[in-house]
């Protein structure tokens, strides 16, 4: 691929992909059926392969599964910010500001790991975004031999369906995008999910409250007091406020990881032993690198005013937020990009989302913004739901038969169908 689409002449990058053939036979086979996991900085050439046996087996039947690692990304060209500002080391600064001086070292932070990805990065890192990941796909199609661009697109993957559609609406298939981001800029839908993430904290205390056998109190108050002194406690040698704060927001996104949480938050307040809440996985330099790199690149940057108002409104709303799904507050001191990233075309046809009710990490307000820019699409809604991922992630018959009888047999439901509740536990 060019590494700019706008000189397709100049310097080249080599894109990773991965095809994993359908199963059925010829007469019910559809083509191929582009993937995307999210991100944006996740890769999409292993996700092919975790992804698909998930999928209903009409649609393993009927399509070959086609992974790509992005541009930045896994094996395609990928960026690396260096040191980032002191991002990989540990542990980290407490995220949250609450002092004059506190909310000017944030800024500082933010300012040094700009300096150190642009720096490091070099000139590319201009066209690491989701515009240029747009017309890779178109690129994959063609060299795939498909008419159409059939796509499932993930968490920030429905972002990049719907740029693609924005340049290529002649040539979007059948395409489903779950868990749909908001065409918001990035900053302001990072700050959107912090405030989600509020709420979808309270439900978890509740949660935990439900369960005294956890030992961590029978009301939202105690549990929360238990979890703000856990928090107050660190660091304890790598393992800070951070770090903390890092763990709840991955297990505030998926409800299956709220007892494991539960449970580890219980043994810390027991034993004062933290080995079961640290995270599992070490920091992934190239995610981390790519994700700030695309998202200060794809829409216009905040000013730090903006920045710190953002933090102030959430403290203002709870006095421990967390923060750490804001990394477009980085943005404020990255070069502006060269255009922002259109979203949808008048001349696209109707595509399909799905969507949980209560997904913290995009909400679905958020997807019904995304839906009046995508022209004709309809959206299926999981009662109840409260973890990020629907389609062929949560094992609903309604939501999934709906997505599969969509890719197969080009069936949409109605504008808006919501699928019967389901409960969080």
């Amino acid at each position: 691929m060019p590494l700019d689409h706008a000189d397709p002449s100049g310097p080249q990058i080599t894109i990773a992909l991965t095809r994993i053939p359908a199963d059925g036979p010829p007469e019910e086979r559809r083509g191929a059926l582009l993937v995307n996991p999210g991100g944006p900085g996740g890769t999409g050439t292993d996700y092919a392969e975790s992804k698909r046996p998930k999928l209903p087996a009409a649609v393993r039947r009927s399509y070959d599964i086609i992974g790509f690692d992005p541009r930045g990304t896994g094996r395609s060209a990928p960026v690396d910010c260096g040191p980032a500002g002191g991002l990989f080391q540990h542990p980290r600064p407490d995220p949250v500001p609450t002092t004059t001086e506190q909310e000017r070292a944030h800024l500082r932070g933010l300012q040094a790991t700009a300096d150190d990805c642009t720096r490091t990065i070099g000139p590319a890192h201009a066209h690491i975004n989701t515009t240029n990941t747009a017309h890779d796909m178109e690129r994959i199609r063609i060299a795939l031999r498909e008419p159409r661009l059939n796509y499932l697109g993930v968490s920030y993957g429905t972002y990049l369906g719907a740029a693609y559609a924005a340049h290529h609406p002649r040539h979007v298939g059948r395409m489903v995008l779950d868990s749909v981001v908001s065409p918001d800029d990035w900053h302001d839908f990072d700050t959107r999910q912090a405030f989600a993430m509020i709420e979808q904290r309270d439900v978890l205390f509740d949660w935990i409250a439900a369960h005294p056998r956890l030992g961590l109190g029978d009301d939202r108050r105690t549990v929360r007091q238990h979890y703000l002194d856990t928090r107050a406690a660190l660091p304890h040698d790598t393992y800070g406020p951070d770090e903390f704060d890092r763990v709840v927001y991955r297990t505030l996104s998926r409800t299956e990881r709220w007892e494991p949480f539960a449970h580890a938050l219980s043994h810390y307040v027991h034993t004062g032993d933290d080995t079961p809440l640290r995270p599992a996985e070490a920091d992934d330099h190239n995610y981390e690198s790519a994700l700030r790199t695309i998202k200060c690149a794809d829409s216009t940057r905040p000013r730090p005013a903006d920045v710190l108002a953002s933090i102030r409104a959430l403290r203002a709303a709870d006095p421990q937020p967390v923060l750490t799904g804001i990394e477009a507050g980085t943005c404020a001191y990255w070069t502006p990009p060269r255009d922002t990233t259109r979203l949808g075309h008048p001349d696209m046809p109707p595509v399909l989302l799905t969507q949980a009710e209560h997904d913290p990490t995009t909400p679905l307000d958020g997807a019904r913004r995304m839906q009046r820019r995508l022209p004709g699409s309809r959206l299926v809604v999981l009662d109840g739901s409260r973890s990020h991922g629907a389609f062929a992630s949560q094992r609903d018959d309604c939501l999934d038969t709906a997505a599969a009888r969509y890719l197969v047999d080009g069936v949409m439901p109605g504008v808006e169908t919501h699928c019967p509740t389901h409960p969080h536990r």
